[in-house]
Formats: C-alpha cells, sequence, structure tokens
C-alpha cells in the first residue's frame, strides 16, 4: 500500500535538495531524492544492528566456555532495548 507523504523544508534543506534536483543534479525530481535518502537511513539502521549482532558474537566467542548460558532471542532484544 502506497501512502502520500508531504514534507516541507526551508533554507539550507530546501537549497540542498534543489541543488539535487533537475538537469545538473543526481535526481530527476525532489520525490526521487527523499526516497534515496530514506534508502539510505534505512541502510544506515541496517549496518548499525549488524554490527551490534558482529560485537555481541565477537564477544560470545571470546569468552571462556564456562561463562556460557542459554540465551533465546527474546531476551537478547529485550537486553538491547534496555529491558533487564
Amino acid at each position: 500500500m502506497s501512502k502520500t507523504m508531504t514534507v516541507r523544508v526551508s533554507g539550507v534543506l530546501s537549497d540542498f535538495v534543489a541543488s539535487n534536483v533537475g538537469e545538473h543534479g543526481r535526481y530527476e525530481n525532489t520525490s526521487e531524492s527523499m526516497r534515496d535518502l530514506i534508502r539510505q537511513d534505512m541502510k544506515r539502521q541496517d549496518d548499525e544492528r549488524l554490527e551490534l549482532l558482529r560485537t555481541e558474537l565477537q564477544r560470545a566467542f571470546a569468552a571462556p566456555d564456562d561463562t556460557y548460558k542459554a540465551l533465546n532471542a527474546e531476551t537478547f532484544l529485550a537486553r538491547h532495548r534496555g529491558e533487564r
């Protein structure tokens, strides 16, 4: 399902978008520019989550075997949402 959204930008933000749209810009229109920015932000968030997982796995594999305890996905996610 597609939902139309209106976004207002002014000043420096508006100038930046305008400079990247049109004949000499990177994008054909403002919507294309906004979609790309959203995709980039989604990728950044995915990359941050992947890095968190890598860090946790490195820590786990470096720990001595006798320190391991069972941990399910729900507990893991709760720990990283600040719940204990």
